[in-house]
């Protein structure tokens, strides 16, 4: 992957499909110029992306970075960038990029970037390391690349230049490290999971959750009960009722992973997956909760009548009184949703819950155990 005669670098952005995808996509619109300006002197660049699962089947880096080179081999490119959103690790610690100066080609991690202000961080990540791998610089130049890189990854939580074996074909890697960088790797795998997709993706058990709320709402023996209930019991059916559906869920779909290897590093990865798929579930359930407590709001306001209210109740039917009944039978509607999602099937929990790349390693990892 040599320095293109017309004096033109050639980057190839070679991303995982899905998200990556359209990471690179984003990141290509206005990275030749940033390039270019970022070398201090005239040179035109010239970004390619291509969409391509790279990662299939496969998380060893060794493999992984072979695969870029060998990719590389056959294209006119001088530079490879690989984006995959799968959390990758390095002798136990969570990568964030690697670099091979001497093959022009380099692995970036997205997750490893956090949930906050990703795309920024991203389009900061692919330009400095682009940048660090031109190779036709004179050495002061590459020096202050260099710098550049180790300038941003300084400015990310825990990251922090790590050791490269002899046999490995990169020369510089940055990973993780500590509590800061576990949570921003488990923030950067929620945030590739999508969790907002969950919504959509639960068409049954929304069904099933909006079915029962309209019920609930018209039914007397619920007013009494939603009229004598306090504010600390009312959080304590919203918060049973979202564990019963995040567990529901998990347990049903068999979300939950467990490693058939026993050792430490392996039950560690574990620990991250597993918490990465806690946590957008949660979210996921959050917004479908939020979302029936606003529908029931508008159907108790529209369907109750205060006199018929009144002389069930004893009370009178007030602003706080539609609040807590529709706060009381969005945890029920919640209830009558986990059990719906009985009828989703397990493949379409899994999409909702998943990006692609997450879909995949798990099939995989499941196929390897069986």
């Amino acid at each position: 992957m040599g320095e293109s005669s017309q004096s033109v670098t050639v980057v190839a952005l070679l991303a995982d499909p899905d998200a990556p995808t359209e990471v690179a996509q984003r990141i290509a619109r206005d990275l030749p110029a940033r390039l270019a300006a970022g070398l201090g002197r005239h040179r035109r660049f010239d970004v390619e992306v291509v969409s391509e699962p790279f990662t299939a089947e496969s998380e060893d880096l060794s493999t992984l970075t072979r695969r870029l080179l060998d990719r590389g081999r056959g294209e006119d490119w001088d530079i490879v960038v690989g984006l995959t959103d799968l959390p990758l690790h390095a002798q136990g610690r969570k990568l964030v990029v690697e670099l091979s100066h001497e093959h022009g080609l380099a692995l970036l991690s997205l997750p490893s970037l956090g949930g906050l202000r990703f795309q920024t961080k991203a389009r900061r990540a692919v330009e400095r390391v682009v940048l660090s791998l031109v190779g036709a610089q004179a050495a002061e130049e590459q020096r202050a690349q260099r710098r550049s890189l180790a300038d941003f990854t300084r400015r990310l939580a825990s990251v922090h230049r790590d050791r490269v074996g002899e046999e490995e074909a990169a020369d510089l890697r940055y990973v993780l490290s500590g509590p800061r960088g576990y949570l921003r790797m488990l923030a950067g795998m929620v945030r590739a999971n999508r969790p907002w997709r969950l919504v959509p993706g639960l068409s049954k058990a929304l069904a099933a959750a909006l079915a029962t709320g309209a019920i609930a709402t018209v039914n007397s023996t619920l007013w009494n009960l939603a009229a004598s209930l306090d504010t600390p019991r009312l959080v304590i059916a919203m918060v049973g009722s979202i564990a019963l559906m995040i567990g529901w869920l998990i347990v049903d779909a068999r979300l939950w992973h467990r490693s058939a290897q026993g050792s430490p590093e392996a039950r560690k990865q574990d620990a991250l997956y597993n918490a990465s798929t806690v946590v957008t579930v949660g979210i996921g359930v959050l917004v479908c909760y939020a979302g029936l407590l606003v529908i029931n709001l508008l159907w108790a306001l529209f369907i109750l009548n205060g006199q018929v209210f009144n002389s069930l109740t004893r009370s009178p039917l007030t602003a706080a009184e539609y609040w807590t009944l529709a706060w009381f039978v969005a945890s029920v509607a919640t209830v009558g949703g986990a059990l719906g999602s009985g009828l989703e099937s397990d493949e379409a929990i899994r999409a909702a819950a998943y990006s692609k790349r997450e879909q995949e390693r798990r099939r995989m990892l499941d196929d390897g155990q069986e």
